[in-house]
């Protein structure tokens, strides 16, 4: 089964703002992005069946590309940052923010979860997506989403995987 994982277009808020499970906007230049991300996907082939995860960043951009009834999963949405959701990370005055910073593999966010509670999760819902009779599927989600994805199909490692992170409405094609 080929999995095209698609990351969302680029979200307006400030840089430097912690926005994981946050539902944020999408900057103004979402038709534009979202038109460049279109014909990757197009070029990648039909697709059997599609899923998004629920915040609007994502079923925004899985309906522009033709699927606005892709299947809302929970399993990919974005780190849950928890406490420190919508704050700019130089505002976070959180003592663990320190550790987090140190190893943000394995140290939980106040509050929210690891990256490896998130690839936990991503990886229940790869494992379920094996079980389904597609070949190609589409997979509108977050950057940690594809980082995890990444690392699932042996791609990456957790220590180097999110030098693959993909920019906003990039795409990443895995095989399961």
């Amino acid at each position: 089964m080929e999995v095209i994982l698609i990351r969302h277009t680029t979200p307006d808020v400030p840089v430097g703002t912690c926005y994981g499970q946050a539902d944020v906007p999408l900057k103004d230049t979402f038709e534009e992005e979202a038109a460049v991300t279109k014909a990757a996907l197009e070029a990648c082939g039909p697709v059997d069946h599609a899923y998004t995860s629920p915040l609007s960043r994502c079923t925004r951009l899985a309906a522009f590309c033709g699927y606005p009834d892709a299947e809302r999963d929970p399993r990919i949405l974005e780190i849950d940052f928890g406490e420190w959701e919508m704050q700019r990370f130089e505002e976070i005055t959180d003592p663990h923010l320190q550790e987090w910073y140190a190893d943000h593999i394995h140290v939980q966010v106040t509050g929210g979860e690891s990256f490896m509670q998130q690839y936990e999760r991503v990886s229940r819902f790869l494992d379920d997506l094996r079980r389904q009779p597609w070949h190609h599927v589409a997979v509108f989600a977050h950057g940690g989403v594809l980082v995890a994805a990444q690392i699932y199909a042996e791609l990456v490692t957790p220590e180097t995987a999110f030098g693959a992170l993909p920019s906003f409405g990039g795409l990443v094609r895995i095989t399961l």
